[in-house]
């Protein structure tokens, strides 16, 4: 049986068993040395090849075998499990059902009932006996020295780990760590001085100064100590090959369902999504592997018949991508780059069919060009289908769930006759008075679809527009979550995002650098980078709520107590009975972040016991009524349930994405993608962390992934204010990061505090509206918030400022990443921060306090051609009058403190120098900002120019009213001189 915490081995990838160690077993250890994980069976078979020692650390393997042999019965390897709820339990892989739903067991199994892994192995092992035992001489002269060490290194790739963590150099890290102690302790002293140090002539100048900068030094905490450990990963995909794929063998790598999502076809053009999945369907993978489900929401007839065309051009588009290995494989990116196509390509034919392929895709293109066109304008009877029918999706918030296989299940091959992936479009079921969740909730119907019909083990999510730029993306991938050694508790493995279409400056840090760079690195040094909603790969169990293997098993005593004691068998005392309940949940699941059931406890127990727990567990009440989805979520290494009638598969698909489906169930509670924020990768990539998952962050050589961002000013706003309102949301949610997810201890530190910084930075926007506006009111009274410096104090000012400037420099060179990108990200920091995150901040609030539900809509103004057209666009939105306002603002502090200088003398020149450097550390951090609403031309709409006039005046005109900052002495002072005439 199937004991939790035992390894398993690096060669078949079964556990490694155990051996006698007195009155308790303790786990079979092949090498004492490094703990290399190696069963009993590979390690005498690795003695009779003649390798006595460890791969990992080369120390000799013959004290272990000698314990082995003393006492042979106390060692083996465990039993499989044989209950259909958690077959293939050895299995790393998956084999997708063909065309007609059924054939499942026999691409998994052997004839001999074994793993294909295992037999594959097994039979390369006997070859290498049956060599072994024939005379040295005729041996040399069969096989030659270069095939021996050909087949060598190939048996030894199969041991091999499939990736390994590459540490940063202690010379870049020590240095970087080193400075952000002191500049802790520089932190320290520097609000020492300033708090005891109060300007009682500006008094609430100083407060404010000082409250913004407490709150600038949290945040800076909450950012930096999540980057303490940062790592790089390096994937070896030969391996992979040489491990799950071997010549004249069926490929035994693991199944991957791809979803796309999309929504309006007119705002999300319908060639981008037919290029993402067109790079989908040809990914360098085996294509009965590969599954592609797209959730069209606003269940449009011309996302429908666009996918339509796209499935027929495939049979053109893939055949030709393999043949010559072209990347990427996008058609549309791909004909548009700017490169020598014809470099590494040796087959004569390929600019023939290049110009002809190229020719058939513009001629695809003029087709889904029409459709677009026709969609312009709908119908007054609504849409008519090919076949005279209406379009069921008419009503797009009230209509009936649709399931189209468009490639796959019909047997449809490309032209060259070879088989294609499956391509599925679904449009889950819309009715009023129902919650739809957005794009969570279409995430979660296509998870209960492809478990239906395909059930892959692992998911790939992309937006609609970000296409394959890597073809052996995947593959990447399959190096963490199948490597024995790491994949076992990995829930997702993110890739970074890269853009194309974004001006050579970057102009509003649309690249985003330094997270994907820079945080996300230090995050996968801790438990995992956070999930960024596209670019992922995910384990299915990880979203059905499961735990990772690494969790602890249930005791069975304690099992069969609690089941006796639910059913009311159990005669003892209720104290007694109390605390084994307190046992069993502090051996398990201590609040709501835990696990809702761990697959690998199941073996613990016989068929009635089994029957009990997914009985207790109400896996109805969790996954909804459908047997055969419950059914396909214990089969952990996925694959069609073969109960399933492939007659009814289609129809239960239909049930499981029904408008009710959800109602009562866990869905977007505990499972799924979590609902409750409109950034649910964030929530749902939090959940599975507590659970006590880790992620991995995959970065190739080549991006795997690209997609397109929005390069002007009022889009990149709009977007940035959409992200910030979803770390409001979760901040003010039960699944807050500062109280949630404390029981399992699952959690790391480190990793709750990166996330609280996901969640808080939105309200930076407070405190850093009111330090951008110091400077112009400084200039403006003659006041400073801070006193005549003594030389300890200058020291702490320019220990503080170079300590900033070190830290970044240092974080620079061990990331890698340019200065131009670092000063980017910290002029948008100041952009968003006074601007996006300030209404996020305010509409987050009032949609908790008063159930108001404001957008702030973009219209357009103004636009220009040429290249990069769209950076000069001007749309007009009430978010930029905040930093409109602290622009004018301080500009106009800048002319009136020269202006009073000027006027004043000599000995106004020296306070002068440090306001208006605080003013132009403003101005240059809004900069960009500025050239986004001069425009091209340097035109500026009149609405922004009297809403900032306006704002400005009424703002100086009651500075000279009230005046607050002026001391009741220096009144008095003032009054008396008068009453003297002096």
């Amino acid at each position: 049986m199937m004991e939790s915490g035992v390894p398993y081995c690096s060669t078949c990838g079964e556990p490694v068993g155990f051996v006698s160690g007195g009155e308790e077993k303790e786990v079979f250890v092949a090498c004492h040395g490094c703990g290399y994980p190696l069963c009993k069976a590979c390690l005498e078979d690795e003695m009779r090849d003649g390798r006595t020692s460890c791969l990992r650390c080369d120390e000799p393997y013959r004290h272990v075998l000698d314990k082995a042999h003393e006492d042979p019965d106390d060692v083996g390897e465990t039993a499989p499990i044989e209950d259909h709820t958690s077959m293939h339990q050895g299995n790393r892989f998956h084999a997708r059902s063909t065309s007609s739903f059924s054939a499942v067991g026999s691409e998994i199994l052997s004839e001999s009932g074994n793993p294909v892994w295992k037999d594959r192995v097994q039979s390369w092992k006997e070859k290498k006996k049956s060599t072994k035992k024939a005379p040295k001489k005729a041996e040399k002269a069969e096989i030659p020295v270069e095939q021996q060490q050909f087949d060598e290194k190939e048996l030894t790739d199969t041991r091999e780990p499939l990736s390994r963590v590459i540490p940063i150099s202690k010379n870049k890290l020590t240095p970087y760590r080193a400075i952000i102690i002191l500049r802790l302790i520089i932190l320290g002293l520097f609000f020492h001085y300033r708090i005891t140090n109060p300007v009682h002539s500006a008094y609430g100048l100083w407060l404010t100064s000082i409250i913004c900068e407490i709150w600038f030094a949290f945040s800076w905490v909450l950012d930096q100590f999540p980057k303490w450990c940062p790592i790089n990963r390096e994937a070896y995909i030969d391996r992979l090959a040489a491990r799950y794929e071997r010549d004249g063998d069926g490929s035994a790598l693991a199944a991957v369902d791809f979803f796309v999502s999309t929504v309006d076809p007119l705002k999300e053009p319908p060639l981008i999504t037919a290029n993402t999945v067109l790079s989908i369907l040809s990914v360098d993978y085996p294509v009965d592997k590969v599954s592609c489900y797209v959730s069209d929401d606003g269940a449009a007839m011309l996302t429908f018949e666009a996918l339509a065309e796209t499935a027929e051009f495939a049979r053109k588009w893939v055949p030709f991508c393999k043949k010559f290995s072209i990347e990427p494989r996008a058609p549309e990116f791909y004909f548009s780059q700017r490169i020598d196509y014809l470099k590494d390509k040796v087959q004569p034919s390929f600019v023939k069919e290049r110009r002809a392929m190229k020719r058939d895709y513009e001629e695809y293109k003029v087709r889904i060009n029409a459709l677009v066109a026709k969609a312009q304008k709908t119908p007054d009877e609504g849409w008519i289908m090919q076949d005279g029918t209406s379009w069921p999706g008419n009503n797009t918030r009230d209509h009936p769930g649709m399931i189209q296989v468009f490639l796959g299940q019909t047997g449809a091959h490309d032209i060259d006759g070879n088989e294609l992936p499956r391509l599925v479009y679904v449009s889950r079921e819309k009715r009023p008075g129902y919650p739809h969740h957005k794009k969570a909730g279409a995430m979660n119907a296509l998870v209960r679809v492809s478990a239906i019909l395909t059930n892959a083990p692992f998911i790939l999510n992309l937006d609609c527009d970000h296409y394959v730029n890597n073809s052996k993306a995947v593959r990447e991938g399959m190096c963490f979550l199948m490597d024995p050694a790491v994949g076992k508790d990995v829930c997702y493995v993110q890739f970074p995002q890269r853009f194309d279409g974004i001006d050579k400056s970057d102009r509003y840090a649309n690249r985003n650098i330094v997270f994907f760079d820079v945080n996300m690195k230090g995050l996968d040094g801790i438990q995992g980078p956070v999930y960024v909603g596209t670019g992922c790969m995910f384990n299915r169990q990880a979203l059905y709520g499961y735990g990772p293997p690494s969790l602890p098993a249930l005791p069975k005593s304690s099992f069969c107590s609690w089941c006796c004691g639910c059913c009311c068998c159990c005669s003892g005392p209720k104290e007694e009975k109390k605390s084994e309940n307190e046992i069993y949940r502090e051996s398990r699941r201590e609040d709501l972040n835990a696990a809702i059931f761990n697959l690998h406890e199941i073996s613990n127990y016989d068929e009635y016991e089994r029957s009990m727990l997914i009985s207790k567990m109400s896996f109805e009440k969790t996954f909804g009524l459908s047997s055969v989805f419950i059914e396909s979520t214990l089969m952990e290494n996925g694959g069609v349930p073969e109960s399933a009638n492939p007659s009814t598969l289609i129809k239960e698909a239909i049930h499981v994405i029904s408008c009710g489906y959800e109602e009562k169930t866990e869905w977007g509670k505990e499972i799924g993608w979590i609902y409750g924020s409109v950034t649910e990768d964030i929530l749902s990539g939090f959940k599975m962390h507590c659970r006590g998952w880790r992620s991995i962050y995959c970065m190739p050589t080549r991006p795997a992934f690209k997609g397109s961002a929005p390069i002007n000013l009022s889009d990149r706003l709009h977007q940035v204010l959409r992200w910030a309102l979803g770390s409001v949301e979760i901040f003010l949610s039960r699944h807050c990061p500062l109280w949630y997810g404390y029981g399992g201890g699952r959690l790391k530190w480190l990793q709750r505090l990166a996330y609280i910084n996901t969640i808080v930075y939105p309200f930076t926007s407070l405190p850093l509206i009111a330090y951008c506006s110091l400077p112009a009111i400084c200039l403006l009274t003659g006041k400073f918030i801070i006193p005549t410096l003594s030389n300890m104090a200058s020291v702490y000012f320019l220990g503080l400022f170079l300590s900033i400037i070190v830290t970044s420099v240092l974080e620079l060179r061990w990331s890698g990443i340019g200065i131009e990108d670092w000063w980017r990200n910290e002029q948008f920091w100041v952009i968003g921060g006074v601007s996006a995150h300030l209404f996020a901040v305010f509409q987050g609030i009032l949609k908790m306090i008063a159930g108001l539900d404001t957008n702030f809509t973009v219209t357009a103004k103004a636009s220009d051609d040429g290249d990069f057209g769209e950076l000069y666009v001007f749309k007009w939105t009430t978010v930029l009058i905040p930093p409109t306002t602290i622009l004018v603002l301080n500009l106009v502090g800048v002319v009136a403190g020269f202006s009073d200088a000027l006027n004043s003398g000599y000995e106004a020149w020296g306070p002068l120098f440090g306001k208006v450097f605080f003013s132009m550390w403003v101005i240059m951090h809004l900069y960009p900002f500025l050239k986004g609403l001069m425009g091209r031309q340097n035109r500026t709409p009149t609405i922004v120019i009297l809403w900032s006039v306006l704002l400005a005046s009424v703002f100086s005109l009651l500075w000279v009213k009230i005046d607050p900052f002026i001391s009741n002495t220096e009144g008095q002072e003032s009054k008396g001189c008068l009453d003297f005439d002096c």
